[in-house]
């Protein structure tokens, strides 16, 4: 097993048990390790060079979230994608964002706000860079930085926290689909259009742009599984 190395040094304020657990499951996002694959805590122990204890707590977290299956007599699993379960986590994405970005909306103040349009666009700027460098796994990480960034201006940390496990099952579907059909360049534009309505206080028109942007799913799946059979499940 290969995907993974060890961790850099401690993150501020990031326990070594979330860092062992952002690092799985990132390598599971971005299809690092493929669906279906079986994993050793043993083994992941080793090559994250830390002990079995923060392993078993991420792969405990991480089945509860069904990115991992464990087998028994056998191991753990990479879990394989599920169509309900994306479609699922898609309609709860859908309505908690569409309601959070309409809120960060009614929330925007130009001067209370100004350190987050500035991360904003930077993030988009660097979306660039990796667009133009085709570097889909870090394209997919700014994207939700950005998306998460304007999730915070709503001050709901519990819907941060559901969000992000949502994301989880979806983001595997979309780092296929940024791969599968090169559509970075409009992701940007879009991103674009999402922060001028935001910063412009427009709610009716921000929900209206994060409804098209993240409406894609609909016809990208058939064709994902279709291209992908092996990684896929109902």
């Amino acid at each position: 097993m290969t995907f993974l190395s060890p961790l850099p040094p401690p993150i501020q304020r990031k326990s070594l048990g979330d860092q062992v657990y952002d690092t799985i499951r990132e390598s599971i996002v971005s299809l690092r390790v493929e669906p279906g694959s079986m994993i050793y805590e043993n083994e992941l122990a080793e090559l994250l060079n830390v002990s079995r204890t923060p392993v078993r707590e991420a792969i405990r977290l991480l089945v509860s979230e069904q990115l991992l299956d464990v087998l028994p007599q056998r191991g753990t699993r990479i879990a394989f994608i599920s169509e309900r379960k994306v479609n699922e986590s898609r309609f709860i994405r859908e309505h908690l964002e569409l309601g959070a970005f309409r809120l960060a909306a009614k929330l925007w103040n130009q001067e209370a706000h100004a350190e987050v349009s500035r991360t904003v666009h930077s993030l988009i700027e660097r979306q660039e860079q990796a667009c133009a460098e085709q570097r889909v796994e870090l394209f997919l990480q700014l994207d939700e930085a950005y998306h998460r960034a304007i999730l915070e201006v709503t001050g709901n940390l519990t819907l941060l926290q559901v969000v992000n496990q949502m994301r989880g099952h979806l983001n595997r579907v979309r780092f296929l689909a940024l791969k599968q059909f090169h559509y970075m360049n409009d992701v940007i534009e879009e991103h674009r259009g999402l922060i001028e309505a935001l910063e412009q206080g427009d709610e009716q028109r921000t929900v209206q742009r994060l409804a098209q942007h993240i409406g894609k799913l609909d016809h990208e799946l058939p064709e994902l599984r279709k291209a992908y059979p092996h990684y896929f499940v109902n």
